[in-house]
């Protein structure tokens, strides 16, 4: 039997380089986000005189150029430093990979020398150990750590605020927290919220202008010659802006658009092929996400698609009533309800907005479904 992989290898490519059109990607240069790169700079410049900076806590929605902008932060001043007599570390923690504050420490521990086992310690010894490093400094200067904590929102939800605690509390400790969610320092507690005193900086959504100089640079680098028609980086621009200025959906949708052309052995992407690549892209997300739900998070999704069809506008109250229906009598409490439309807004799936409804009427949460109505419908009636 031949090689499965030569039957699989691709002929000719519109591509010369994929790696430029992945959100991890950090190029040499950020596009419109030379305001929020100053900002962060104006903060640490503080280590570049040996002293600790403040903590910074920065908001944005998926896809505004957070994590990226701290990565080219963490460059630019370790670039500058490597020309002070200073010693400063800045290490990037997913928070989506480490969900528990002994599994963030214990990895701040490996990045620093120690090593330390991701499980097995007590949380006390792991803590005494990342404590001690700043003590023993084998370089023989004072050591400066700032922790960049990416989505940190989820480990909070899952793990509670003993991670922020631990760090505001260990001396030459820096904190940056990147949240897609302002409400993330619900789940933070008063006596915590005094040590942090964070400075916040936010990252505006993309416009459409925005989005197309983004992905004309990185398509300069991902593309050959004269493979884009003229309409596909405007197209991929607008349909992105619709999704809140989503700089990760619009790279998502150019290589999603290369990768159809060179299916159809095509030496050149348009605008079809764009138009594809939002069905594929779209099918694909809402589809694995749904699939993959708790039963009860699945019914509450279905009372939002019903109500959705009705073009009724969708309130906490009327969710719940619909969802009791929806779930014959096998129902979750009010409360629980709360908890279900925070994860899936966090998954992309619905947004909420809260409204005023006058003087004396309060203030009124309103639910909004962000994904295909039929695409939907055939997932939650196919399970």
């Amino acid at each position: 039997m031949a090689n499965i992989f030569d039957d699989l290898e691709v002929g000719k490519s519109v591509f010369k380089d994929k790696q430029p059109l992945d959100h991890r990607f950090l190029p040499e240069n950020l596009p419109h986000r030379k305001e929020q790169i100053t900002q962060i700079a104006k903060y640490w410049i503080e280590a570049l005189n040996n002293v600790t900076p403040s903590d910074i806590t920065i908001y944005g929605k998926t896809g505004t150029g957070k994590t990226a902008a701290a990565k080219f932060a963490r460059e630019q001043l370790n670039e500058a430093a490597s020309n002070k007599n200073v010693f400063i570390k800045v290490e990037y923690i997913r928070c989506t990979d480490y969900t528990t504050e002994y599994q963030v420490i214990a990895q701040l521990c490996q990045k620093l020398g120690r090593n330390v086992p991701h499980r097995g310690w007590t949380k006390g010894e792991v803590i005494n150990t990342f404590r001690d490093i700043f003590r023993r400094n084998a370089y023989g200067k004072k050591l400066i750590l700032i922790v960049i904590l990416d989505e940190i929102d989820i480990l909070l939800s899952k793990d509670g605020d003993g991670i922020l605690y631990t760090l505001t509390r260990t001396d030459n400790v820096s904190i940056l927290s990147i949240s897609n969610y302002v409400e993330f320092k619900q789940f933070i507690t008063p006596r915590v919220m005094s040590s942090l005193r964070d400075k916040e900086i936010v990252f505006p959504p993309y416009g459409a202008d925005q989005l197309a100089d983004i992905l004309s640079e990185r398509a300069s680098l991902s593309f050959k010659e004269d493979t884009i028609e003229s309409d596909v980086i405007p197209l991929c621009s607008a349909m992105a802006a619709k999704e809140e200025g989503d700089a990760r959906y619009a790279l998502d949708l150019l290589r999603t658009a290369g990768e159809i052309a060179d299916e159809e052995e095509s030496d050149k992407i348009i605008g079809d092929y764009v138009r594809r690549a939002k069905d594929r892209i779209e099918h694909n997300k809402i589809t694995d996400v749904i699939l993959t739900l708790p039963t009860q998070q699945q019914r509450v999704l279905d009372a939002i698609l019903r109500l959705t069809q009705n073009n009724e506008e969708i309130t906490s109250g009327k969710l719940y009533d619909t969802y009791k229906e929806v779930s014959k009598g096998d129902s979750v409490t009010y409360r629980r309800i709360f908890d279900f439309i925070n994860e899936l807004e966090m998954l992309g799936i619905i947004s909420t907005n809260t409204i005023s409804r006058g003087r004396g009427k309060g203030r009124t949460n309103i639910i909004t479904l962000q994904c295909d109505t039929d695409l939907l419908e055939k997932t939650l009636y196919s399970i």
